[in-house]
Formats: structure tokens, sequence, C-alpha cells
């Protein structure tokens, strides 16, 4: 993505508001469903957004506000064939934040439910989580 362009969404998601939901938590991910973007907003400054593959149909990426739950650097699902969720941050029951190879599905629904982004950006989202701990990190997903 050009440098310019998330500046752009940068400035648009600080117009949305999410700088007062940033001010709740030092770490905030907001995923939009409908624009299949995260946005990562810290001590309320946006400092990443990112394309992201929620939920195909006939299955559900759940709506509201988590904390993380757990991490693991690497799980493999067992309900789906021990696939590989490199840089996982679970939030709500098996739900899941994590990396995927299938970068040309980004910015599309394309899974079973959890929320994937590039490897790379999993991961730094990953570390952030960690520095700032579980308690100190908001997931929301909305619409």
């Amino acid at each position: 993505m050009k440098q310019w362009a998330v500046g752009a969404f940068a400035a648009a998601a600080m117009f949305a508001g999410l700088t007062v939901q940033g001010s709740a938590a030092g770490l905030v991910a907001k995923v939009d469903i409908s624009n299949q973007t995260m946005t990562i907003t810290r001590h309320g400054m946006v400092t990443h957004v990112w394309r992201v593959s929620t939920a195909r149909k006939g299955y559900v990426t759940p709506r509201g506000s988590w904390r993380p739950t757990r991490l693991h650097r690497m799980w493999y699902s067992r309900k789906y064939d021990m696939s590989p969720m490199p840089y996982s941050v679970f939030f709500h029951g098996g739900y899941a934040i994590h990396g995927t190879n299938a970068v040309s599905r980004l910015g599309t629904p394309a899974s079973h439910g959890c929320i994937r982004l590039d490897t790379a950006n999993a991961a730094t989202f990953y570390s952030m989580v960690k520095e700032v701990g579980p308690g100190n990190t908001r997931i929301i997903v909305t619409n």
C-alpha cells in the first residue's frame, strides 16, 4: 500500500473517533468487517492500517469488544486440519487474529471466522500485544 494511502486511512480513522477509544487501552485493534481492514491505535494514535480476511459465507467472525485471552507464536488449528496460525492472538474462545500465507485473499472474506493478517503484520501485532500486555489491549470487531 502506498505511504500516502496509509496516511489517508490513518487520518480517516482518527477522524472517526479511534483516538477516544485508544485512550481507554494502550493498544486498540479495530477490525472493520465491511472494509476488511484492521486499524491499530497505540495510546490514541493510529500506527497501522492493514487489510484482513474475516469469515467467508457460511461462517461468522464475532462482533464485539474483548481483551486477548492467550497468545501463541505458532498454533495449529485442531478444528481445521492442523492449519498453521502463526502469531495468534486469541480473543474469544477459538477465535484469533493470526498470520496467513493466503495473502492474495486479504481484503476479502476468506476465513472460518478468525481474522487473518499478512504474517509480517501479525508478528508486529503479536509483539505489540506482548509489549503492552493483554490487559492493556482491546480488540474491537464491528460491521
